[in-house]
């Protein structure tokens, strides 16, 4: 098909957004609507019902929330009406932008006779239970190699389909990173998945930093159903006093804006947009490799360290904060890394491409 052809092609998008994707993706799911507003593309956005459309930019995208009855036994009546509303919408193709929502997506699918395309963030066991139909489902979008490789080795029928769009951010002009010499040193770093104890080799680095001389405080972003633990484990280390407790649902950018340091403390199993934006606006990244690592490449996007190695860890922040210069360069180049390979630009034109060639 000339490209001229399918410029003309008619586009409308459903977008089907999960808690997760909205909790953990809110930048990712900005720039897709922004882009595609930008593109005059009409757009209806399927997300859950606690969902704000005031906290990110919408457009004109028509909102719809999903369930509407959030009770037992009434999945039923919940999809009938979403397929009702999304008929008078007359999509062209859906887009699933959580794993989560993969069943959703299909069902949807199948009851508006449209293709969909799914995307796929996370390396997770129950895989081999997600719901992919054969003959809807025209693209598995992996915003990272790691996850194309697993993907296919997971559901080698479906390695054809599958495709990689780098998820986009927009990079600073300059890195913070150590960039006033008088401000305090601040190392920023997400609070633990499930037990304060899968960090508390890099606490016991921190603590040890601290009666060496060093001089900084930290920020740790969310600590979900570890914070209590988490607390008692700064009480019992000593570290009240420099480390702060913030909200996840905090703007994460204005936090990694002010970042010299960020830490990734554990292997992440699914992609993570934080590290993305931590590397856009400048901050030199240390952490550990395993899962999705991608965007880790030490020595030049970021620093590796074993976290059960505390030796290690302390070698590697060390390194961080007494070499400045050296953090700079390395903040520095991941940002180059980033203008090269997840650009919002590419990212967009390469969605959209794939839109074209999906829905035939």
């Amino acid at each position: 098909m000339a490209p001229e052809d399918v410029k003309k092609k008619l586009l409308r998008v459903v977008l089907i957004a999960s808690e997760h994707t909205v909790r953990e993706y809110s930048m990712f799911l900005q720039h897709i609507l922004v882009g595609l507003a930008d593109k005059s593309i009409p757009v209806a956005l399927v997300c859950p019902p606690e969902f704000n459309p005031a906290s990110i930019f919408t457009g004109a995208a028509e909102v719809i929330s999903y369930p509407v009855f959030n009770l037992p036994f009434m999945g039923y009546i919940n999809i009938r009406l979403l397929t009702e509303r999304l008929t008078k919408f007359e999509p062209t193709i859906i887009h699933c932008l959580c794993e989560s929502r993969a069943s959703l997506a299909k069902q949807l699918a199948y009851r508006l006779d449209l293709p969909y395309v799914l995307m796929v963030s996370s390396l997770q066991k129950w895989w081999n239970r997600l719901s992919i139909s054969s003959k809807y489902c025209e693209r598995i979008i992996v915003p990272a190699n790691s996850l194309a490789v697993n993907m296919m080795s997971v559901f080698p029928r479906f390695a054809e389909l599958t495709e990689q769009i780098n998820i986009g951010s927009f990079v600073a002009e300059s890195s913070g990173c150590f960039s006033d010499p008088s401000r305090l040193a601040t190392i920023v770093m997400a609070g633990p998945s499930k037990k304060a104890d899968e960090i508390e080799n890099l606490f016991s680095v921190i603590r040890h930093l601290l009666i060496d001389g060093y001089e900084f405080m930290v920020v740790v972003v969310g600590g979900g159903p570890a914070e209590r633990q988490l607390w008692k484990l700064l009480e019992a280390l000593d570290l009240l006093k420099i480390v702060t407790i913030v909200p996840g649902q905090l703007p994460w950018l204005s936090i990694l804006a002010a970042a010299d340091i960020f830490i990734q403390p554990q292997p992440n199993y699914s992609f993570n947009p934080v590290l993305l934006q931590a590397m856009s606006v400048g901050s030199a990244v240390a952490g550990c490799t395993g899962g999705v690592d991608d965007l880790i490449i030490d020595g030049r996007t970021a620093v590796v360290f074993n976290p059960n190695d505390e030796m290690g860890i302390m070698r590697v922040l060390k390194g961080l904060l007494d070499r400045r210069e050296f953090s700079r360069q390395i903040a520095g180049t991941a940002q180059q890394y980033l203008k090269e390979n997840h650009s919002v630009s590419k990212m967009i034109s390469a969605t959209l491409k794939m839109y074209y060639e999906a829905q035939g």
